[in-house]
């Protein structure tokens, strides 16, 4: 697996292919009480592909948030236009996992992209892993799979363009270990070949992501690990962006208790099943 890093040089997102005229990125944002956040991300997101001269969109999930967060989608779409920001709410909250497979099937890019809408992900490292999926280290039509990590600093494997620093910041100590403790758990038992297996965000070639998503079991949060592993299993190409993991600006983290057992599970349901 390849790893690289990123900081923003003169190049562009496309690493100067053709990838830039005929590739289309679609971004999945599930939200739930976003509203205070999606602004903000949505116009990020709009700069960093417009800055690349990239064409993209961006599929909002919200599931029926009860602060307004789809009214002010709305009015994102009438500033954007239909064509870049697609709103499709669900009835209530039905899992992460579940709200990427209902915002895939309204996709139109061939590329993928997943990320939360609370700022814990920057938009700005989307241009690096698309520099790095199309870049001079990735095999023959790119990789599979390009996935940001907290946990590992880059090798500088791409033009030495990429920061080599990852990170989290706004996490007490008590949480970061909680975290570190379940990938060094995860890597001793899957083996996945990543240093970030519960990071939720990553760019995927859409013909994978689809055929990774039919294969997956899990709803909730162990979503995003079963993905991997599964993505590594079937021999797709994984290549890692250090990313820098900031603790949500607006409203209150989702993750509990309940999800913590949750993840627990799933590592050892998918040791005893792939």
């Amino acid at each position: 697996m390849a790893r690289a890093s990123a900081k923003k040089t003169g190049a562009d997102a496309s690493g100067g292919t053709a990838a830039k005229k005929d590739n289309k990125y679609s971004v999945i944002l599930p939200t739930y009480n976003e509203r205070k956040n999606l602004p903000i991300i949505t116009w990020l997101i709009a700069r960093m592909f417009d800055e690349n001269e990239l064409d993209w969109e961006i599929i909002i999930v919200d599931d029926a948030s009860p602060d307004g967060t789809q009214e002010v989608a709305e009015q994102l779409r009438s500033v954007f236009g239909s064509n870049r920001i697609k709103i499709h709410p669900r009835a209530g909250k039905l899992g992460l996992g579940t709200a990427y497979v209902h915002g895939l099937r309204f996709t139109s890019g061939n590329y993928i992209v997943i990320m939360d809408a609370d700022f814990s992900h920057h938009p700005k490292f989307i241009a690096d892993m698309i520099r790095v999926q199309i870049g001079p280290t990735a095999p023959s039509g790119g990789f599979d799979i390009v996935t940001g990590t907290r946990y590992a600093n880059g090798s500088g494997t791409d033009d030495g363009a990429l920061s080599k620093e990852s990170g989290v910041y706004g996490w007490d100590l008590k949480r970061k270990l909680v975290s570190r403790g379940a990938n060094i758990l995860a890597d001793t038992l899957l083996r996945p070949g990543v240093s970030d297996l519960t990071g939720s965000f990553r760019l995927y070639k859409r013909a994978v992501l689809e055929k990774v998503m039919a294969q997956t079991e899990s709803k909730g949060y162990t979503f995003q690990m079963e993905m991997m592993v599964r993505a590594r299993a079937m021999g797709y190409s994984v290549a890692e962006v250090p990313i820098t993991f900031v603790d949500r600006v607006h409203g209150e983290s989702k993750l509990g208790g309940g999800e913590v057992v949750e993840y627990a599970k799933g590592i050892v349901n998918l040791w005893l099943k792939v």
